[in-house]
């Protein structure tokens, strides 16, 4: 890349720590300094300088939960790493963390490789991984250590999907004893897949088949179980918990009673869960598939116990769990029996819309809305400070974000390789302006200018939140 000096000039800086009027000094890819407008940044030379007089400038989003070209159900997340990174660019984010996947039986590495192998020269954001354990063995327990040392520093285990992924206590536990002696982190799909097993057949029996069985039958009941076995596998094992897309007031509460216990437990939501709800599940005409997805959609008064949850720091995360699947041909392949449809949803280009929106609507503050989406991602997973701040030190991911633009969500105009959007004809204040990513602009005044093969890898540290 050339070398060259750009200014930011005339915004709002906001981090999860501050808010500044401020110009931001890029150099080399680099956050090179910040200064108060009209002081020293007035005598900067540079080569170019962007204008952001009125608008926000944020750090790049830090999206901690994506699946891109992701197994499921017979088929695969239509998104892959060319096409959801250049969405999550147009969405203001400019890192994900996506999962490499061990097939049972095989070792984690040819998993890892494989991943590798999906997202080389694809991206346009940069990119980091963590590793699903479907198969925890002497060989894989090893194998931890080793990939810790090299910057694959979490590993998930789910809870759910029985003679998929899931794994049973010992194994659970076995994998945090691991975790707790090499400074990993265990990621947990907690739900009681055994007890949904049993309520997914009875449902079918019963000829309950329409997507709207698929949330009845996960009950939040099951969720907050798990939630809870997971939390005291983790006592027992020493380690520290992170919960993805926790979706149910009740598990919420367990998360809050091992936090205010002292316990190193983290839960992560999802924009899905806070905006949807089981009235969307329960559409007409099959349309409720579309928002099958697990955890599943809660109904709405669950909502006010994530924002308390968000509020609070009970929860600490929101990431989008981005799986998408096309209605037609994929979704589709659940008509008449529910446990059939993909299990997904596509979500990765509205996140930090989204949370502004929730900004407006007082649910959660500016800096909050930075550090859920930017700067505690970005320390739960070891990669602070070089994402999720701007500060001197720091990459170059940075957004100019407007916010008083307003924009009506639509699948005909996201850029995420899915045919529908889940927020269809949903009015929000606030849009993405222009996007750099370790200094180069990929998205210029709402026009792509970044190419595939620009995101790199980023190995990274151990979670940064304990102790």
């Amino acid at each position: 890349m050339t070398r060259t000096r750009t200014a930011i000039r005339g915004g709002l800086v906001i981090t999860a720590a501050d808010e500044l009027h401020a110009d931001v000094l890029i150099e080399d890819g680099r956050i090179a300094a910040l200064a108060a407008h009209g002081s020293d940044a007035a005598a900067w030379e540079t080569e170019r300088s962007l204008d952001a007089t009125g608008k926000y400038v944020i750090p790049g989003g830090v999206d901690a939960h994506t699946h891109m070209d992701f197994p499921f159900g017979g088929t695969f997340s239509s998104d892959d790493f060319a096409t959801g990174t250049k969405a999550a660019a147009w969405g203001g984010t400019t890192t994900i963390v996506d999962f490499a996947v061990q097939t049972k039986g095989h070792p984690l590495r040819e998993g890892l490789d494989h991943w590798h192998a999906k997202a080389d020269a694809q991206c346009s954001v940069d990119y980091a991984f963590h590793m699903i354990l479907s198969d925890v063995n002497e060989g894989t327990l090893k194998e931890m250590d080793l990939l810790v040392e090299e910057g694959i520093t979490s590993f998930k285990l789910f809870m759910a999907y029985p003679g998929v992924f899931y794994s049973d206590d010992g194994q659970i536990l076995r994998a945090m004893q691991r975790t707790a002696a090499n400074g990993g982190l265990i990621m947990m799909h907690a739900e009681n897949g055994i007890a949904i097993d049993v309520l997914v057949e009875q449902a079918l029996a019963a000829g309950r088949t329409d997507p709207r069985h698929h949330g009845e039958v996960r009950r939040a009941l099951l969720e907050a179980e798990a939630t809870h076995r997971a939390i005291q596998l983790a006592r027992v094992a020493g380690s520290p918990l992170y919960v993805v897309h926790v979706s149910a007031e009740e598990a919420v509460a367990e998360l809050s009673q091992a936090r205010r216990l002292g316990l190193p437990v983290f839960g992560e939501t999802c924009p899905q869960y806070l905006f949807l709800s089981t009235d969307n599940l329960a559409e007409p005409d099959f349309e409720g598939a579309k928002y099958v997805c697990s955890t599943p959609l809660r109904p709405r008064e669950h909502q006010a116990a994530l924002w308390r949850g968000l509020r609070t720091n009970d929860l600490q995360v929101v990431s989008t769990d981005h799986c998408p699947f096309c209605f037609s041909g994929q979704k589709e392949l659940g008509r008449g029996d529910f446990s059939k449809i993909p299990n997904g949803m596509p979500g990765v280009e509205h996140r930090m819309d989204l949370l502004h929106q929730a900004v407006l609507e007082g649910h959660i503050g500016r800096r909050r809305w930075i550090e859920i989406a930017c700067a505690t991602p970005a320390r739960m997973f070891g990669l602070y400070p070089k994402k999720g701040t701007i500060a001197p030190g720091a990459d170059a991911d940075v957004v100019i974000y407007d916010p008083h633009a307003e924009q009506t969500l639509s699948a005909d105009t996201h850029h995420m390789n899915v045919d529908y959007s889940a927020y269809e004809g949903k009015r929000i204040t606030g849009q993405v302006e222009t996007v750099l990513s370790r200094g180069e602009t990929v998205i210029d005044r709402r026009t792509y200018t970044g190419r595939a093969g620009h995101g790199q890898y980023v190995p990274r540290g151990t979670c940064q939140l304990l102790g």
